[in-house]
């Protein structure tokens, strides 16, 4: 997939077999855990996202998953801000694409962001179809607003991967349409790719699941891979591999980079290319 951004580099590429390092931003300013400067928190996204990048990821996505618990489908002036600012000193340090998440399902938000920072695309939650997440109901998809404004702004370059079944949810509202009709509702409101989960950070996503989105279009993985089922997730027909726990000491995405399991999981991804 070839991604346009604005500044340099113009136009990157995303191959087959891609893996996309998290960068889980630290508790930005007025969050319950926050305790740095925008500046502190920017610093260590990019100490992390040059250690993803240098030891061979294709692409990293920036998420404020320290901001927990999160609020529901919209933030404030200050989130905004602190990630604008994050975003483009790591845009400054790594020539690989760069996307971004708000959360949670501030789809608007990191768009703005994207489009001001020259970044490559977003994660969007509640992109379609409603839920029930632990941050509340969310009822309004954001499909609808969410191109109008990408249109309004022009930054249709900015591409947009939207969550199908949203992990850490109930999904009793849409209990009455199977898998693929959610991947294919999904996809008609018009997003750039889908990615499927398992039902919560750091479990493995169902690779029934990634076949079945796989076969309508471009599909990502954004939960539980590892360096031992990253194969297991390409066979089953992913594009692209979103690794963020398994990178981390212990495993735990608190807890800082472990160069040996980034190392494990590149290796995983050069030996499934040959």
């Amino acid at each position: 997939m070839i991604l346009r951004g604005v500044g340099y580099p113009r136009v990157i590429m995303i191959p087959t077999a891609a893996v996309v390092g998290m960068v889980h931003v630290r508790a930005l300013p007025g969050t319950p855990a926050g305790q740095l400067s925008p500046g502190s928190i920017a610093e260590r996204a990019v100490d992390e996202a040059k250690t993803l990048a240098e030891s061979g990821c294709d692409a990293v996505l920036l998420e404020n998953m320290h901001d927990v618990p999160y609020l529901c489908g919209q933030v404030g002036p200050e989130i905004v801000a602190a990630m604008t600012t994050v975003a483009v000193e790591v845009r400054r340090a790594v020539r690989i694409p760069i996307g971004l998440q708000i959360l949670a399902a501030a789809n608007l938000e990191a768009l703005a962001v994207a489009h001001a920072a020259a970044l490559h695309f977003v994660r969007a939650e509640h992109f379609a179809y409603a839920h029930v997440a632990d941050e509340g109901m969310m009822l309004e998809a954001s499909a609808g607003p969410l191109l109008r404004h990408r249109k309004h702004w022009g930054a249709e370059n900015i591409k947009i991967f939207a969550d199908v079944q949203k992990k850490h949810a109930a999904h009793a509202i849409t209990n009455d349409l199977q898998f693929d009709e959610l991947v294919r509702g999904t996809r008609f409101c018009g997003c750039d790719g889908v990615i499927v989960t398992g039902g919560s950070t750091g479990q493995p996503t169902n690779p029934e699941h990634i076949t079945s989105a796989a076969s309508s279009g471009t599909t990502w993985v954004g939960s539980g891979v590892t360096a031992s089922n990253l194969a297991t997730c390409f066979d089953a027909g992913a594009h692209a591999c979103i690794v963020g726990s398994s990178l981390k000491c212990h495993q735990d995405w608190r807890e800082p980079l472990d160069r040996k399991a980034i190392d494990a999981v590149i290796s995983a991804r050069d030996a499934h290319r040959g």
